[in-house]
């Protein structure tokens, strides 16, 4: 049996929101998709609250992952603990709230999910993603797992897909808002694409006002970073899993746009 899965790449404030809530279930059903994991670390501009998290659930999310801005509102911190369908990277300190993996069911079968940030060229230093992935996937044997790496770098990115080619399903890159082009199943069965893009405004700098990022290049003083107005589009991946081996069979990039 195969699990059809969609990823989602960062849903960027609420141009983002409100157009996730508009798209999702009918891209859903054209892809007859099972399975769907939005990320969610920048519904707020920086950080998402518990009514967004509710957004993008009711939008049809089955998943929600989040990224370095997790905390970026402190409002999260107990629906992290009590909603198990929101994760936060697992490589964060273990003493915070919330969780960085679960296991979900699905029409073909239960699926896993991971949630890690990468280090390179980041602002913080959480712990080594490559050491805490072999811990998780000591809990997940048998299982297929889908991960969401939230990484700057994409060669953390790519180093990783190789490092767990065959020992995971799918992986996929967020936090850059800039869909790449090398969705690709890499050897060992495990498919890939080094980020999914954002959905939020197109005209923009990564989802915020140019003239806001540009003055922010130059030095000058800015005032509170802005979703820009303007079209927005919903950018992601489509992951074909063969449920009996785990492996990939297919992977096309998603790109939405009125």
């Amino acid at each position: 049996m195969e699990l059809r899965i969609l990823a989602v790449g960062d849903v960027v404030g609420l141009p983002g929101l409100s157009y996730l809530s508009r798209h999702l279930r009918s891209l859903k059903q054209l892809y007859k998709i099972d399975f769907c994991v939005v990320n969610g670390e920048n519904a707020n501009g920086v950080g998402i609250l518990p009514r967004q998290a509710d957004l993008i659930f009711d939008a049809g999310a089955d998943v929600i992952t989040l990224g370095n801005h997790t905390f970026g509102r402190r409002e999260i911190c107990p629906y992290l603990d009590d909603n198990r369908y929101i994760l936060r990277p697992a490589n964060l300190a273990p003493s915070l709230p919330g969780h960085g993996w679960g296991v979900f069911e699905t029409n073909a079968g239960p699926v896993a999910v991971a949630n890690l940030v990468g280090r390179c060229a980041m602002d913080f230093t959480p712990d080594n993603p490559f050491r805490v992935v072999d811990k998780i996937l000591k809990e997940l044997e048998g299982l297929p797992v889908l991960l969401d790496f939230h990484a700057e770098a994409t060669s953390e990115k790519l180093a990783m897909a190789y490092y767990l080619d065959g020992k995971i399903s799918a992986q996929w890159g967020t936090h850059t808002h800039v869909q790449t082009a090398d969705e690709q199943i890499l050897p060992n069965g495990t498919g890939y694409l080094t980020d999914l893009g954002m959905t939020g405004p197109v005209r923009s700098v990564i989802g915020i006002r140019p003239e806001q990022s540009i003055a922010n290049f130059r030095g000058e003083l800015t005032s509170r970073y802005a979703p820009a107005p303007g079209p927005c589009a919903l950018h992601g991946a489509l992951f074909t899993v063969d449920m009996s081996t785990g492996r990939c069979t297919h992977v096309e990039r998603v790109n939405v746009l009125d």
